[in-house]
């Protein structure tokens, strides 16, 4: 068990640089006007997840070990968006459409305002 976290909590130091590294990039090149980096990462992040889901799905003879580090350890660091897109094209190819929209607006409203309440809470401290 203990093994589990330590291959997942290095595989998320290593996403978590990866995804630090891009980001400055995206600053060099792109500038600060919107955000590549962060856009670049969730999409780099969930065409790794595909890859990675459909390997795992040939390729049985991947450890447990493998697929923590590989999936929850480094996308996991680099980007948890890939695995909010695995989880809503796992609704839809189950069928569960409702669900799948469910979770989609569910995520992104529910996130988003509350990244809106969280700075709004701090907001009212520091003020």
């Amino acid at each position: 068990m203990i093994l589990h976290f330590l291959i997942v909590g290095f595989g998320g130091a290593l996403g978590a640089m990866a995804r630090h590294g891009v980001n400055m990039a995206s600053l060099k090149w792109l500038g600060t006007d919107f955000p590549y980096g962060t856009l670049t990462v969730n999409i780099i992040g969930s065409i790794f997840i595909g890859l990675l889901t459909g390997c795992f799905a040939h390729f049985a003879s991947w450890s447990q070990e493998i697929r923590l580090f590989l999936v929850v350890g480094i996308l996991g660091g680099f980007t948890t968006f890939s695995s909010f897109s695995l989880d809503t094209v796992l609704l839809f190819e189950k069928g569960a459409y409702y669900h799948a929209l469910f979770y989609v607006l569910s995520s992104f409203i529910l996130s988003v305002s509350g990244t809106v309440a969280g700075l709004w809470i701090i907001r009212q401290f520091v003020a």
